[in-house]
């Protein structure tokens, strides 16, 4: 806890963006930071609660009220060892995670949680900065090697885990750059990718090896790197994306795209990388609109407004949620309310109860899209039928699970709806693939698409499994 009344004697006070009109205009971060001050005096509302729910609705768990205290008396460094000390990755979770912890913070009963996401990003941030972050190599090795295919959060957070246990751990990643949708999928004004570089080098100097623009399952064999190593750890994510619209009328058309398609080809631009081959996707001059209300949604949306979109609009199938939740029904579980995002804030226009109902154009191209309205019961208003401008469509709908045409076909390992394997519970606790035996998974394609802290955790606890396995025992933490 922080200072015991810091609750009653201090306000709620988080992190601000940079005016809409001066972020559009680039593509670097845009949160300004709190001062330290004010970080401390944020800190010191933590209260003692007795039950620090928010432990539970972290994931990773990390341990919340102890380096809000440390934050609060001023030792920023044990607090850094201690928030390492359960998350891989804060700097990543401080920028894009949802914050379920601030959901479930007791203060969130009075809508004014401790601003917890705000505090661990200083508290990373400032580890950098005063250079207390540095390679942890293990001091003895095991002699034991593990493949890792996927750089995401889940194959980076079991590749450092494993390493740091002594491991010779090899990460092989199809990209040109490690880090999966940490660098090709979140946009750069959500979380710069010096972010995951600088790790990269911390992860090298601990003995990681990655082999970038290795496509397992095409380039180089699954098989081979499961004969080669002692445990092959698959972390390919859930990129398979979901077409509700693949029967539409006009779905053939140009111009209507899956979001994945849309956002690495950006990312790659800011980074400089050769664009792959592939038609470029641009919203400049366009009428854009996003079917999908979920982050990858938004990131669309603030992504075509700063390529020079005439205009955005979301379309979300789902009636609008309520401006504030029941907290005697949700509380300290995530709650369904509505959330305006950075994104949609800068000029996008969010329709809810509305479903595609087909597209139509001229010359190949789609110009229209076609809608009904949906009633309470998520049923067509009879009469409501209209469209709109669409020189762009993205659909960003979520995933139904891991591309199979390469590593899951070679090792023919089945999977059902939404990633998850045959056989395999996602609750199960050592990530072993059901008759495989060096075979482990991890990430979204274990326990199907979820959150990068989710992915954290469960390189962690993969890492914890394996480590096991090899050695007959393990002091990596889960």
């Amino acid at each position: 806890m922080g200072k015991p009344t810091g609750f009653l004697e201090f306000d709620r006070t988080d992190r601000k963006y940079a005016p809409v009109d001066e972020r559009v205009k680039h593509w670097r971060e845009f949160v300004v930071p709190l001062a330290d001050a004010e970080v401390k005096t944020q800190a010191s509302r933590c209260m003692d609660c007795g039950i620090p729910y928010c432990h539970n609705g972290c994931p990773v768990n990390n341990q919340i009220p102890d380096w809000n205290d440390l934050v609060y008396k001023g030792d920023w460094q044990r607090a850094a060892l201690n928030l390492h000390s359960t998350n891989n990755f804060p700097e990543v979770t401080g920028r894009v995670c949802p914050a379920p912890c601030e959901a479930a913070c007791t203060l969130n009963i009075e809508d004014k949680p401790v601003t917890i996401k705000t505090i661990e990003c200083a508290i990373v941030d400032r580890a950098f900065a005063e250079g207390w972050v540095t390679p942890l190599p293990a001091e003895t090795r095991t002699g034991k090697s593990v493949a890792i295919v996927g750089s995401g959060p889940a194959g980076l957070a079991a590749a450092q885990q494993l390493a740091r246990a002594g491991h010779e751990v090899h990460v092989y990643e199809k990209s040109a750059r490690p880090g999966g949708l940490l660098v090709y999928g979140i946009p750069d004004f959500k979380m710069e990718k010096g972010l995951v570089a600088r790790r990269v080098e911390q992860m090298e100097a601990e003995g990681v090896v990655f082999h970038c623009g290795v496509h397992v399952g095409r380039d180089l064999s699954a098989k081979e790197l499961e004969a080669r190593h002692d445990a092959l750890l698959i972390a390919i994510g859930s990129e398979q994306p979901f077409d509700f619209f693949a029967k539409s009328p006009g779905r053939e058309l140009d111009g209507i795209h899956f979001a994945m398609e849309f956002l690495p080809q950006q990312n790659r631009r800011v980074a400089g990388e050769p664009p792959r081959p592939g038609k470029e996707i641009s919203a400049k001059g366009k009428h854009v609109v996003v079917i999908g209300g979920g982050d990858t949604g938004s990131d669309c949306i603030g992504t075509s407004i700063r390529q020079g979109a005439a205009s955005v609009t979301q379309l979300e199938i789902m009636p609008q949620p309520p401006v504030r939740e029941n907290k005697e029904l949700s509380w300290p579980h995530w709650p369904l309310k509505l959330r305006i995002s950075s994104s949609q804030a800068e000029g996008a226009k969010t329709e809810y109860s509305i479903q595609t109902t087909g597209f139509s154009g001229s010359g190949g191209r789609v110009e229209k899209l076609h809608y009904v309205r949906l009633d309470g019961r998520m049923q067509p208003v009879a009469g409501s039928e209209g469209t709109l401008d669409a020189g762009l469509v993205l659909l960003a709908m979520g995933f139904s699970g891991p591309v199979e045409s390469d590593v899951v076909g070679e090792l023919s390992l089945g999977v059902v709806t939404r990633g998850r394997f045959k056989g395999l519970d996602a609750s199960d606790r050592d990530y072993k693939l059901p008759g495989a035996g060096k075979l482990y998974a991890a990430g979204d394609i274990r326990r199907g698409q979820s959150l990068v802290v989710w992915a954290i955790r469960e390189g962690r606890q993969a890492a914890h499994a394996i480590d096991k396995a090899l050695m007959g025992r393990t002091t990596l933490p889960r």
